[in-house]
């Protein structure tokens, strides 16, 4: 892949994921405290693992583009986290600032080969795609658990029962 190329489709990845992330915070804010623990399956993760899970990867996949270097760190949640609100305050912390140097990657940057745990190696514009449906995936897993805790699903991709079509509610 070209940089002209990797350039280009980085352009449109980014701007996917800067909206994406407002989909994911929203989702992340309809847990409801005090529900953390709640899992609808015992080999379930709990809706606040999967938060930070869902969290955690997305600044774990733009640190790891700024490194060049996709590495298997500790992923354990914070010990100051302990609830689903700690987690959103956690990513509108981090996300953010990581998200930020990453759009100021260069076209070189993007048309670079990574490794990925030797699964793959791709150039390093196609793992913002990965990165999405990562997130994407999980998204959908803690919207299924909205419900059964309690909460409301968010407007996500057109309207829920909860937020009927429209522009999605604030947060």
């Amino acid at each position: 892949m070209t940089s002209a190329q990797a350039g280009f489709l980085a352009s449109i990845f980014l701007n996917t994921v800067e909206r994406e992330n407002g989909t994911t915070l929203r989702v992340l804010k309809a847990v409801p405290a005090g529900k953390g623990r709640y899992r609808p399956d015992p080999i379930s993760r709990t809706a606040l693992d999967l938060s930070w899970h869902i969290a955690h990867s997305d600044v774990w996949f733009l640190d790891g583009f700024l490194s060049g270097n996709f590495d298997m760190e500790d992923d354990t949640m914070p010990a100051d986290i302990a609830e689903g609100p700690d987690v959103v305050s956690w990513y509108e912390d981090a996300f953010p600032r990581s998200f930020e140097t990453v759009r100021k990657l260069s076209p070189d940057a993007w048309a670079r080969e990574l490794d990925f745990f030797g699964i793959y190696k791709l150039p390093s514009v196609m793992y913002l795609q990965f990165m999405l449906l990562h997130t994407v995936h999980h998204r959908g897993q803690l919207c299924a658990y909205l419900r059964s805790m309690g909460s409301k699903v968010p407007n996500i991709y057109g309207g829920s029962f909860d937020e009927p079509m429209g522009e999605p509610a604030e947060s």
